[in-house]
């Protein structure tokens, strides 16, 4: 699933192609909304709120759209051949006088009223990139249920929004805790857990122009070095040389290092 820079740069590509212009095509392809036309009228702004896409027209209306695993959007010039996948996976055409817009596998697509966004978003977080972030708030959601894993609480977007499996693993790495670590036994807790989240947001901001590196959170540029854990397993830590690790945490494969991060493990 993409993490929250990740899905800042499909909105900055999609504001960019759309806002300010008219819709010269408008093509819903799921049942729900497949009669929905949104022709001639203008894109106000695509923005972000998490890992979430809400794409605002006059009129008051709101497409809103998640990735998840697979979902895409592709921006083409109009003329171009689209290409991101068979047409049959194709959920979304929006298209102006000189780019279309394309979305690909959208498991998370609907219309809905610009008024009524919190239906869709309001359970999130403060953002991590996006103006309402606060990181005294993310970090007293964090310590609301002290009992549970970090990297589990890292992941829940009602904490804080934005975060995927490779920012939960880089972070844990960074505070020398397991991921399995429960929040309460964080050293000093609620000092801790303010930098944690402001150690997440300087990532993330410092990720989102990274399009055509790959993401980095050591500030090593040498190949292979770019992450301190996550995909690492069985590879040297960074910082000790011990082996990496892997296992899954609620399904997902979690990396630390045995030496370097201190707590339980799966």
């Amino acid at each position: 699933m993409p993490e929250g820079d990740s899905i800042r740069r499909v909105a900055d590509r999609l504001h960019a192609a759309l806002a300010g212009k008219p819709l010269t095509r408008s093509d819903l392809r799921v049942p729900r909304f497949a009669t929905a036309d949104l022709t001639g009228r203008v894109t106000l702004g695509v923005t972000p709120r998490g890992k979430h896409l809400l794409a605002r027209f006059e009129g008051g209306l709101t497409l809103h759209s998640h990735l998840r695993m697979d979902g895409a959007w592709h921006v083409f010039p109009v003329g171009e051949r689209w290409h991101g996948g068979p047409a049959h996976e194709i959920r979304a055409v929006l298209g102006t006088a000189e780019h279309t817009a394309v979305g690909y596998r959208l498991p998370v697509l609907e219309l809905i009223r610009t008024a009524e966004e919190d239906r869709a978003v309001g359970h999130l977080g403060p953002d991590l990139l996006g103006p309402d972030w606060d990181p005294a708030r993310a970090a007293a959601n964090l310590l609301s249920d002290p009992a549970r894993p970090l990297g589990e609480a890292l992941l829940d977007q009602r904490n804080l929004a934005g975060i995927g499996n490779i920012y939960k693993a880089e972070l844990c790495f960074l505070a020398q805790v397991t991921p399995w670590t429960p929040v309460s036994a964080l050293p000093d807790p609620e000092a801790t857990l303010p930098r944690l989240a402001a150690a997440a947001h300087r990532l993330l901001a410092a990720n989102v122009g990274e399009t055509h590196r790959r993401r980095n959170t050591t500030g090593s540029r040498r190949p292979g070095q770019e992450l301190f854990v996550y995909g690492r397993a069985h590879a040297p830590c960074l910082r000790c040389g011990t082996p990496v690790r892997e296992a899954p945490q609620d399904g997902r494969p979690t990396y630390w290092c045995p030496r370097c991060q201190s707590g339980p493990t799966a």
